[in-house]
């Protein structure tokens, strides 16, 4: 038991003993440990302390840099600026030069403007003097000197336009002349056609002087009868053996004049039997019209016309103008402007339609009122013609301003169809009346002698005095007389105007 006992303490003494000695070693080794690291921390701190220096003497030598470098930034910007502050001291110095120069030289241009003041001044009290001394000289005025100088200006000016207008003339014809020949001469050649002055029928030839009394009838009933079908009046007087038809239709005239003519050959002649023949010669006018037109339009090679168009050239075969049928003359218009077109590039088809239906009107212009070229252009319009060829019916008559080459083309053709030797005839009265009223024109203007129509009042030949009209005045002259023509005379074609200036000379030897 006090073994056990004995062996327990042993026991717990060597334990206890391990237990020191563990506790004194584990110190030992913490004592070292603490040791080594104070040691290490004291390398670290040195260290530190030593990087600390080289840091702070880093630093320091960046902030000397920093400062030297600012310090001369700093140096530069105030040399900079010195610099600057000098320039800108030169220019203030030089503004206040300029300003000075500025000044002096104002006032030098004030004192010569008060002089130039001071000698306008003067010049316009010597100008009204010696304008007064030179009217008080010359008896005029400033008014009358003005106008004596406008005068010699205008005339010295009207004589270089003269000099101008002759020139530009003479090359427009020397160029054109050629030209127009050749055209309207190839023209003229290609459509030659042939046919002799018409007048309008209204005479109705008798076999006998007893068919008057059939015609008036029993108490006037025939007669009565005949004119209420036909809108036509039937004038019996004495001349012999022939009846005068009155109508201003030609159509309703025609169809009167075939019916009477029927009737008389018949020699029934009563109020049914007049009403049977009339509505018979209308329906065959009618037929005779349409067949007219149609080949009218295909001579002229117009295609696409109305019905309705084509119905009133038909028409146009019983009208006349001048004693030139209107149907013919418009299909040579045709003709002769379709030949130009081709010669001058123009559009052939709008040249030859507008020349074929150019007097349209014609055959409607005693029911509407209006010049018959405005007529006709309505009726092409309403009827679905081109604005083009509307515009040159129009302007064949300058109704309208002609503005195509279509036109222009359209109006030559009608100047040439119209114009040929015995393409119109005119009565005498008429004639004689065209001729007084060109040299009544002619002789209204200053300075004119005498005046004279010739070539069937083709030209006028004026004979002026040569102590009032010079040659230069002779060109305005001309000008004026054929422009106030055109304004108030109505002509076919167109009339030359001639002036004609002679000086003569006269002494005797004795």
């Amino acid at each position: 038991m006090i073994e056990l006992y004995w062996a327990a303490l042993a026991l717990v003494g060597g334990i206890a003993a391990g237990l020191g000695i563990g506790i004194a070693w584990t110190n030992y080794g913490a004592n070292a440990l603490v040791q080594r690291k104070a040691a290490e921390s004291r390398l670290l701190l040195e260290e530190a302390r030593s990087q600390q220096k080289e840091l702070l003497l880093q630093a320091k030598d960046e902030a000397l840099r920093v400062r030297n470098d600012a310090e001369a930034e700093l140096r530069e910007s105030r040399q900079s600026l010195q610099k600057q502050e000098e320039r800108i001291q030169r220019k203030e110095e030089n503004l206040d030069r300029k300003l000075e120069s500025f000044e002096r030289r104002e006032r030098q241009l004030q004192v010569r403007e008060r002089q130039t003041e001071q000698l306008h001044q003067e010049a316009e009290r010597l100008k009204h003097e010696q304008v007064q001394e030179l009217e008080r000289i010359s008896q005029l005025t400033r008014d009358g000197a003005r106008e004596i100088i406008l005068a010699q200006v205008e005339q010295v000016t009207r004589d270089d336009s003269a000099r101008l207008i002759r020139e530009i003339e003479q090359q427009a014809k020397d160029e054109a002349e050629k030209t127009a020949r050749k055209v309207i001469g190839l023209a003229v050649q290609r459509c030659a056609s042939d046919y002799v002055a018409e007048i309008t029928v209204s005479t109705v030839n008798l076999p006998g002087e007893e068919l008057k009394g059939r015609i008036i009838g029993r108490e006037g009933r025939n007669i009565r009868a005949f004119e209420q079908f036909t809108g036509v009046d039937i004038i019996v007087d004495d001349t012999p053996e022939a009846v005068t038809l009155s109508c201003h239709d030609p159509v309703r005239r025609e169809v009167a004049r075939v019916a009477l003519t029927r009737l008389l050959k018949d020699g029934r002649i009563h109020p049914s039997r007049i009403e049977e023949v009339v509505q018979k010669t209308q329906v065959e006018i009618e037929h005779v019209m349409r067949e007219e037109g149609e080949r009218v339009a295909y001579e002229a090679n117009v295609q696409g016309l109305h019905p309705d168009l084509i119905k009133l050239l038909g028409r146009l075969k019983y009208r006349t103008s001048y004693g030139q049928n209107v149907l013919q003359h418009s299909l040579e218009c045709s003709l002769l402007a379709a030949h130009m077109a081709a010669e001058l590039g123009a559009n052939i088809t709008v040249a030859k339609t507008a020349a074929l239906l150019h007097d349209i009107g014609k055959a409607v212009d005693h029911e509407v009122q209006g010049p018959h070229a405005l007529i006709g252009a309505d009726i092409a319009r309403r009827l679905g013609r081109s604005p083009s060829i509307i515009h040159a019916i129009a302007a064949h008559h300058y109704d309208e301003e002609p503005t195509t080459i279509e036109a222009f083309l359209v109006i030559a053709a009608d100047a040439i169809s119209g114009g040929r030797p015995g393409a119109r005839r005119e009565t005498l009265d008429l004639y004689i009346k065209r001729l007084e009223a060109l040299e009544t024109v002619a002789t209204s203007f200053p300075g004119v002698q005498r005046a004279f129509a010739v070539q069937a009042g083709r030209e006028v030949r004026v004979l002026v005095q040569p102590d009032q009209i010079d040659d230069l005045a002779s060109i305005h002259l001309a000008r004026d007389v054929a422009k106030k023509i055109e304004e108030s005379l109505q002509y076919p074609g167109q009339i030359k105007v001639t002036i004609i200036r002679e000086t003569r000379a006269v002494d005797y030897a004795r």
